[in-house]
């Protein structure tokens, strides 16, 4: 073929393939580079990268289930193994993309779950569990009005109804702060300036890191470690059970502070509703006990109670490592299993799966972890608590290191005078 019929062919072959782009509205593959990509990180220009594609959702911040945070978080990265988008393609594709051959296998097991049905058959947990919390709720109610004794005491729009319920009505805690703080947590899991459930100074500190008043991406501010910290951090082994019976004020100020901020919240109004709805049926159930004795035992009962569950929550994240920064595109599935325990790994690598379907996946979580040297750790409750008090008192005793000083209050000065 003379060099003029080649010309004529090469210029055929643009015109066809110009000519079907526009017939029907295909665009033609655009590339750019890491660079470029980690431009657009700002609020109004947020693009992010999935398997090579590049997805603009600066229009999607206010609408996303999780809140604004998770996607400026990532904002200019490849964050293939924790978002899953489609209609957001902005018709760029990444030069140069690759994945670890973890995030491979890791990428493999989403899409097996995803043909087994494990992502969206939900079984009937949630039902059971909101007629348990019907029962115990009743049996209160009964317990405090009618007993004399002293120690007496699956459709998007139901899932919604029952979030507010258990979340705002019965326990007084706002469904959008939880869904805000545990997103951020799933997201950055582990990372001690970007996930909420590590920073918890004043009163405790699970690494020493913290010492250096590292900034909170969370909350948008410096945790400064100060004379009056370092005490409370220097006796957090002693003092961890007794705050948790308590933790729950904390979810309730958290709560109200997010509700009466000026950020974006979806449907304020029946977050309100609900957590007003809360505070009065408690107060008004509490008033029915004889005397303030009782009143003030059932409230510190029930806020014990609950602790439980706040020293659940912190045994799947005190007691192991911990990292600073975000986790990159590339190492997001591998830092997911390190440091938690029994099936909070595989909610943390799957976080969309139903909490029935966790058991159905840990052997091939089990699997994924052998084949690629990653830790995978499952250990008895009483070990969680013997190595989450081990952390906690590990960062205590380098808080008493004196050679790390901090302006020092008279308290400070007279607890720890020798001589």
């Amino acid at each position: 073929m003379t060099l003029k019929k080649r010309l004529k062919v090469a210029v055929c072959q643009t015109f066809i393939k110009e000519s079907f782009c526009c017939t029907f509205n295909v665009l033609p593959t655009r590339y750019i580079s890491q660079e470029d990509l980690r431009k657009h990180n700002k609020p109004g220009d947020v693009w992010i990268s999935i398997q090579g594609k590049i997805y603009d959702v600066s229009d999607w911040l206010k609408d996303h289930p999780g809140g604004e945070l998770p996607l400026l978080n990532f904002a200019g990265r490849d964050v293939t193994d924790a978002f899953y988008l489609d209609k957001f393609f902005s018709g760029y594709c990444l030069q140069d993309y690759s994945a670890s051959e973890v995030s491979k296998d890791y990428r493999k097991l989403v899409s097996e779950f995803s043909k087994m049905g494990l992502f969206e058959k939900k079984g009937h947990g949630v039902f059971f569990a909101l007629s348990l919390m019907t029962m115990l709720f009743v049996a209160s109610v009964y317990g405090v009005s009618c007993s004399d004794s002293t120690w007496i005491m699956t459709t998007r729009k139901f899932n919604r109804f029952a979030q507010i319920l258990t979340g705002n009505c019965l326990a007084g805690i706002s469904i959008a702060w939880w869904k805000r703080n545990h997103n951020a947590h799933d997201i950055a899991c582990k990372s001690l300036d970007f996930d909420p459930d590590l920073q918890h100074m004043p009163f405790f500190a699970v690494s020493s890191k913290f010492f250096k008043s590292i900034t909170s991406y969370f909350y948008e501010r410096k945790m400064n470690f100060d004379s009056a910290t370092r005490f409370l951090v220097s006796y957090q082994h002693w003092t961890f059970y007794p705050v948790m019976c308590f933790a729950r004020l904390n979810l309730f100020a958290q709560s109200f502070f997010l509700l009466f901020s000026k950020r974006s919240v979806l449907n304020r109004g029946q977050e309100i509703l609900g957590l007003l709805v809360f505070w009065v049926w408690y107060p008004f159930l509490v008033s029915f006990l004889p005397n303030w004795g009782e009143r003030m035992m059932f409230v510190v009962a029930s806020f014990s109670i609950t602790g439980i569950q706040h020293v659940q929550f912190c045994l799947n994240h005190f007691s192991s490592c911990v990292y600073v920064g975000l986790p990159t595109g590339s190492d997001w599935c591998e830092k997911q299993p390190m440091g938690t325990l029994d099936f909070q790994i595989e909610h943390h690598l799957f976080p969309r799966l139903p909490q029935c379907n966790l058991r159905k996946v840990s052997p091939f979580v089990k699997e994924l972890c052998k084949k690629h040297g990653l830790p995978y750790n499952s250990v008895s409750v009483w070990e969680a608590n013997v190595m989450t008090i081990g952390t906690l008192r590990t960062a205590a005793l380098q808080a008493r290191d004196l050679a790390n000083p901090v302006p020092k209050n008279l308290v400070w000065e007279a607890v720890n005078t020798h001589g």
